[in-house]
């Protein structure tokens, strides 16, 4: 109603703006695919040919096995504990609520850095446990190999199964007891319960976190390099900057492309059919149930070893690490510059994505956009990685350049050289295209709690529709926006695969630089940088702890 009321009494200028605002975004986010697609028509017709025999298979398969071993075991581990938390009680549950969700602090390529040092033959872990058993030479203690498909299956799914513990969560705590106590009543047991009522009806949740997992391990290049698993990803981003090869990387960039959207169907099918998992949701909560002792030591220990080994352990390695590096060779010197460089980067995207997101939610909100196909194609650059964003990037970009360059050469007799392409402008790009869909989504969500009540007196009280939207709707919308903001920033200063193939000649982030040192084995040189990364990271988790806290605890 609010919509109809603007359309009819407010400018017409004010709402084409808008829609053509909207319009430039969704444009800005197809660019790239558009130029994808391009790109791959370029190569001759013997490449394609060569990467189906020589390196799709291999690279096809590891991918595979890798999201299906981290969806599982990130599946597994997050609804565990999931059901644990929020139908249970047992001694630190309250804790283990919030602290299943540390994980999400650390990036997946610090993860990989800090366990190949720390459980390296003469790492702090092997010492530890030799000292304990009491052996005193390396070789007589045996370890499962980190770099290796395992090993990165392993690690990548302690890191990311608070994704599917969110949701898993959420869809247990709204199911209401009543279900679940009328399956008691009928002789069924706890387990029973849970795998015959509220595994299904929590399905459709689940299934939007595990989707979300695989997402993120596509994504990864960092941690699967570091692991020596030939990925999708790693073999474009090998494939353009090591064999010079861009129609071959766009060409298997739109292949992964496809395997992405597959994903994002999945997800919007998944949450399509949430209201499945609702069942009870009004209802009052689940009455949790006092385990006895021996079941309740082995709850804590579910719930305590993937924090211990998805963040203590790390967070714990890397203290160590970047505290002998302070106390014996000071601060490094360049750290404090890429901080400088990561934040400034990072603030800039941050800004344009969270204008960006509120044009088209205004825009929505307004009724200057009358479906929301717009806000759909906004979000679609969550769903791409970095590496097949900035192989998409680099052709309209480094066009663009040479269109400027040759007329201001024509004109004034100086050429302006790469503006974009080479002034880091292009990673602010990617960081605006890939987590654009966090301020779309959010805005939308919190323009959803405002009513309509606030806007119709003001507008008949003659307030313009600028006016209503400056003085109630962004007031009302501060919270969405602090957060959505947050949200994008930590994701711009983590962002790895993007920074390193669209960052400027001789130009350092807090990521590259982990990334460097850990190409080059010095990990304690690349503590701080890590250690700051994740400190960061904590800021989102915190806010996530307490947004996601049950109202009736």
């Amino acid at each position: 109603m609010t919509a109809a009321v603007i359309s009819r009494s407010g400018s017409a200028g004010g709402a084409r703006v808008l829609r053509w605002g909207a319009g430039a975004v969704a444009v800005l986010v197809l660019l790239p695919l558009a130029a994808l697609l391009w790109s791959a028509a370029q190569g001759s017709g013997d490449l394609w040919p060569h990467l189906v025999r020589n390196v799709l298979p291999h690279a096809l398969m590891e991918t595979f096995l890798l999201a299906l071993g981290v969806g599982l075991l990130a599946g597994t581990i997050g609804t565990g504990t999931a059901w644990l938390v929020a139908t249970c009680r047992f001694p630190g549950r309250g804790v283990f609520e919030w602290a299943l969700l540390l994980p999400l602090a650390i990036p997946t390529y610090i993860q990989a850095f800090v366990y190949v040092d720390a459980v390296h033959p003469l790492g702090p872990i092997p010492t530890a446990i030799r000292a304990i058993l009491g052996i005193s030479s390396p070789r007589g203690l045996w370890l499962p190999e980190v770099r290796s498909l395992p090993g990165c299956i392993v690690l990548l799914g302690l890191v990311l199964y608070p994704y599917v513990y969110l949701t898993a969560r959420a869809a247990f705590l709204v199911q209401g007891s009543s279900v679940l106590e009328a399956a008691r009543t009928l002789g069924s047991g706890a387990t029973e319960t849970f795998l015959r009522i509220a595994l299904p009806l929590a399905r459709p949740a689940i299934a939007v976190g595990v989707t979300l997992v695989l997402m993120e391990t596509v994504n990864d290049v960092g941690a699967s390099e570091f692991l020596g698993v030939q990925t999708l990803t790693l073999s474009i981003y090998s494939t353009w900057l090591n064999r010079s090869s861009l129609p071959g990387a766009a060409q298997i960039a739109l292949f992964m492309l496809a395997a992405m959207f597959a994903l994002v169907l999945l997800e919007r099918w998944g949450r399509r059919h949430l209201n499945v998992a609702n069942v009870g949701a009004r209802a009052r909560p689940p009455v949790r149930r006092q385990l006895a002792p021996g079941a309740a030591a082995l709850a804590i220990i579910a719930c305590f070893l993937p924090v211990a080994l998805g963040f203590l352990v790390p967070a714990g390695h890397l203290l160590h690490m970047a505290w002998q590096r302070l106390i014996f060779h000071g601060m490094p010197a360049m750290v404090l510059h890429e901080a400088g460089n990561t934040a400034l980067f990072a603030a800039l995207g941050t800004s344009i994505a969270l204008g960006g997101g509120l044009v088209v939610a205004i825009a929505r909100r307004t009724g200057a956009l009358r479906s929301g196909l717009v806000p759909r194609l906004a979000g679609l650059g969550y769903a791409v990685p970095g590496t097949v964003l900035a192989v998409g990037l680099l052709v309209p970009l480094a066009g663009f350049d040479n269109v400027i360059s040759s007329l201001s050469t024509q004109f004034f007799g100086v050429p302006t050289g790469l503006l974009l392409s080479g002034s880091g402008a292009a990673l602010i790009i990617a960081y605006v295209i890939r987590f654009l869909a966090i301020p779309v989504g959010g805005l939308e969500a919190g323009y959803g709690k405002i009513g309509t009540t606030m806007d119709m007196a003001a507008r008949s009280l003659g307030e313009r529709p600028g006016g209503v939207i400056r003085r109630i709707h962004l007031p009302l919308l501060r919270p969405a926006l602090g957060t959505a903001a947050l949200l994008v920033f930590v994701d711009c200063m983590k962002e790895l695969p993007a920074t390193l193939m669209l960052r400027p000649l001789n130009f350092e982030t807090l990521a590259s630089h982990v990334y460097a040192e850990a190409a080059r084995g010095t990990y304690e040189d690349g503590s701080v940088a890590a250690l700051l990364i994740v400190l960061v990271g904590l800021a989102p988790v915190i806010l996530l702890a307490r947004l996601s806290r049950p109202q009736h605890d």
